[in-house]
């Protein structure tokens, strides 16, 4: 298999965050060390909580380092002519026990900018959100809270997005903020994850790795290795849809996602076709 894409490249940058992870938490398990004796030496407590938050950074970069490991490491055997092409998500979601996991990116308003999914039915989930506007991931960046919602809950909580997620054959979703210096910048949904992670250690190092590292570190990649899908082509047709039906570029948008949902078309796919010219689209409907 030829490595043109450059996947040889973003495997050895891969690698190269992993050791980099890797010192780091070493260093802060180090540091933690130090304080701890401190406190026994002196019987302030004050070192202690410092040793905590040290403790908490070291499993941040430990995870980052894991997750950075496993697209790596896949990657490498796709290289080799195993499966598919990998996603850094899909690391990710195979963190959290499942094989849907989607990372969203969102604006002031919570509107999305930006997804990364481990696969289609976690993007169709986060196509689901944005063409409806409710769903776990909307609630966690607004609320800047942990969102878990499962079997009938699902329905029960998100009238609209509820059913339609359930017929995507999912029975479970947990979807947490990822904030820093108290600004939320998006979230991270999984769905079905394995029974118990949610709320434990590790997921809250998951989603630490995910915020301080692998997408605000200075050596990050906050493309994900070419894993993040940007709403432009939307955008773009919504653009098309304004000028053509003359109403405001935010109404045209509406009426995108609101006939991709009841046509049951792919939010992209249907854009797509608006702007190539395949589609026009009218208030009436589509012609």
């Amino acid at each position: 298999m030829t490595t043109g894409d450059g996947s040889a490249e973003q495997a050895v940058a891969a690698w190269r965050r992993a050791a980099s992870a890797r010192e780091r938490a070493r260093g802060a398990e180090e540091a933690a060390k130090r304080y701890e004796q401190k406190a026994a030496d002196t019987g302030n407590d004050v070192y202690l909580q410092i040793a905590a938050l040290l403790h908490t950074t070291a499993g941040c970069h430990r995870s980052s380092a894991r997750l950075q490991e496993a697209f790596a490491h896949n990657l490498t055997g796709w290289q080799r002519g195993h499966g598919t092409r990998p996603r850094f998500m899909t690391g990710v979601a195979e963190a959290c026990g499942t094989s849907s996991a989607a990372l969203t990116l969102v604006d002031a308003d919570h509107s999305q900018l930006a997804v990364a999914a481990s696969n289609e039915p976690a993007r169709a989930a986060q196509d689901l959100e944005f063409m409806l506007g409710e769903g776990p991931t909307r609630d966690a960046t607004s609320g800047c809270r942990l969102v878990r919602a499962s079997h009938e809950a699902i329905e029960q909580r998100w009238p609209c997005y509820g059913p339609a997620l359930t017929a995507l054959g999912i029975h479970e979703v947990a979807a947490v903020p990822l904030d820093t210096t108290g600004r939320c910048f998006g979230a991270l949904a999984v769905f079905d994850p394995r029974p118990g992670l949610v709320g434990t250690q590790a997921f809250t190092d998951i989603v630490g790795a995910l915020t301080r590292t692998v997408l605000l570190d200075p050596d990050a990649d906050p493309e994900l290795y070419g894993g993040t899908e940007h709403r432009d082509v939307v955008q773009q047709a919504a653009g098309v849809v304004s000028v053509h039906i003359g109403r405001r570029v935010d109404d045209a948008l509406a009426l995108i996602k609101a006939r991709a949902f009841t046509l049951g078309v792919p939010l992209e796919t249907f854009a797509r076709g608006i702007v190539a010219g395949d589609l026009k689209l009218t208030p009436e409907g589509p012609s």
